[in-house]
């Protein structure tokens, strides 16, 4: 067990908090930090990856400070400012569930102010948090992630590698069928002609800096189990994960919210929201996978509006 930096000891300096987390494999920490005081709006934000960091989320300082939301920053056990046990027997999904759970009771949020917002990998615990512990949460957020990988991965293959050059697209599958991912040649291409179109539409080296701290900050011990080390659809041990007939069981005031240019496909994410007892979908027409960057405005103000709706 580890801190990655010194002085994060400090339990309660400048919001952060430090939070014992209770595994098969023994207790550890994960790191959490408060932004704002409210009694009634009180937002966890799970990362994406599996295996990111709370980093490309800074962009919340821009809006949500001035809209009088409390929210909370959080490494899941692995990342970046949190213990890293590296023990490939943590890295499931219903441990991290109930980390998730150790981590609301830690903070003290429950069912009169308790809002959960994940993004990407976030949203699929997001999604089965809600589905076990649904009568804690006030309003849940699913953010550019569908419900089924199965989905993701046929979207990816029938929408989006077609749009590709096609001879980039050979080059990528012949590095991934050769298992060949540490080759540089393989984030060459996929940089120019996959993320800046559907991760975050702006020129590479426009990259806000919050979102390039995060991304080189991903451990691949937690994103490659979980992932697989393809970019283009799921292999890893979410490779089956599909919870699309098990919506309606969320009973949790539900905002899902998609973009156009996704990694994700919008369609189906409406159709989750339609889905939802208590739905409603947000489209960031000029967003990608990393809306909350390339299609800021709206969608904070669809966020704000949520959270506002059902404080």
């Amino acid at each position: 067990m580890y801190l990655d930096n010194a002085g994060r000891d400090d339990a309660l300096s400048g919001g952060v908090k430090l939070i014992p987390i209770d595994t098969p494999k023994g207790n550890f920490r994960v790191w959490t930090k408060r932004v704002g005081n409210s009694p009634t709006m009180k937002l966890l934000l799970l990362h994406g990856g599996p295996g990111a960091t709370h980093e490309y989320f800074e962009c919340c300082d821009s809006f949500l400070p001035a809209a009088g939301i409390e929210y909370y920053y959080y490494d899941q056990l692995g990342s970046s400012y949190s213990d890293d046990p590296n023990d490939p027997d943590l890295i499931e999904l219903p441990r991290f569930v109930e980390e998730v759970e150790q981590v609301r009771r830690a903070l003290g949020l429950g069912p009169d102010n308790f809002f959960l917002l994940g993004h990407s990998w976030g949203g699929i615990l997001a999604m089965e948090y809600a589905l076990k512990y649904g009568d804690q949460v006030r309003g849940l957020v699913i953010s550019n992630m569908m419900s089924s990988a199965p989905e993701y991965g046929a979207y990816a293959e029938k929408v989006l590698m077609p749009t590709m050059d096609q001879a980039v697209l050979a080059e990528i599958k012949a590095l991934e069928d050769a298992e060949d991912y540490e080759n540089p040649r393989y984030m060459e291409l996929l940089i120019p002609h996959h993320y800046v179109s559907h991760v975050l539409r702006m020129p590479y080296e426009e990259w806000p800096d919050p979102v390039n701290r995060a991304f080189a900050h991903i451990n691949p011990d937690v994103y490659v189990p979980m992932q697989g080390p393809s970019e283009l659809g799921v292999r890893g041990k979410l490779a089956d994960w599909d919870r699309s007939g098990d919506l309606k069981a969320i009973k949790t005031p539900t905002l899902v919210i998609g973009a156009t240019h996704d990694t994700m496909d919008p369609s189906h994410m409406e159709w989750m929201a339609s889905e939802l007892p208590n739905g409603r979908f947000l489209l960031c027409p000029d967003g990608s996978h990393m809306a909350m960057y390339d299609d800021q405005d709206v969608y904070f103000r669809g966020l704000v509006g949520f959270i506002r709706d059902h404080a």
